[in-house]
């Protein structure tokens, strides 16, 4: 379990970036997996997700995550009625209290966002497809529509995959290049010619470029950190018929 310094300090909030130990899942899912699109068994998935609900502090359907696509969408609870699980996106924002909202990743960045001030929460599942698409803008556009103030708006970045540990194909750096490019910046190039993606400092840059300033990050690494994440990269690498998830949540009472 993994927390904000900048978010503990405010007694109306919960949040985790959830760790995959001390779970029920077993084998490579081993062992909060909290995917339930995942191959593992549903029962043990379920029981990982009431383990996480009674950590954060709500009832097991009052944690809301959706079916993820890497996609821009945000998905706005703007009252109680409006609440429902499994919704298709990858951003949640809502001023809704006593409901956690979470994102589920297995290298992909998780962004946690809070406005102490407007009382607003959000959380974004940001790979690099969802965020050269704008997710994190879209997420950031909603919590402007509903009066926030960019300069409360607190985002902390959490793990995800290193650069090191990223490499990319000719096709993934020239798409990237082709949207701007001052995007080179992002890519450590080789002397055989290999290309290394720092998505962490993209996922930033694009954070910053919307004009919030207080940005946290915690800095480790879901695929050299095995016993902490799961990795999708590495379950392809060690040729894993499947793979984990990590939840990270936020709720506010």
């Amino acid at each position: 379990m993994f927390f904000s310094k900048k978010l503990k300090n405010f007694n109306n909030l919960k949040h985790c970036f959830f760790s995959r130990k001390n779970g029920f899942s077993n084998r490579y899912y081993s062992s909060l997996n909290c995917g339930i699109g995942s191959r593992d068994k549903k029962e043990n998935v379920l029981k990982n997700l009431g383990l996480v609900a009674s950590k954060i502090g709500c009832k097991k359907n009052r944690l809301i995550t959706l079916n993820q696509i890497h996609s821009n969408k945000v998905v706005h609870f703007e009252s109680e009625s409006k609440i429902k699980d499994k919704l298709t996106g990858d951003a949640i924002v809502t001023k809704v209290k006593n409901v956690a909202i979470g994102i589920l990743t297995a290298d992909c960045v998780p962004v946690i966002l809070y406005d102490p001030a407007k009382e607003i929460i959000g959380c974004i599942h940001s790979g690099w497809k969802g965020a050269l698409n704008g997710v994190i803008k879209n997420t950031v556009k909603k919590f402007k529509e509903l009066n926030s103030n960019l300069d409360d708006i607190i985002a902390v970045v959490g793990p995800c995959i290193a650069q090191d540990n990223y490499e990319v194909k000719d096709e993934f750096y020239k798409n990237f290049l082709d949207e701007k490019l001052t995007y080179k910046r992002f890519f450590k190039t080789t002397i055989s010619g290999k290309y290394f993606f720092n998505l962490r400092s993209f996922v930033n840059n694009e954070i910053s470029n919307l004009k919030i300033k207080n940005i946290e990050n915690i800095e480790m690494d879901t695929f050299s950190q095995k016993e902490f994440f799961y990795s999708y990269r590495r379950s392809c690498i060690n040729s894993e018929q499947d793979y984990g998830r990590c939840i990270s949540v936020i709720l506010m009472t």
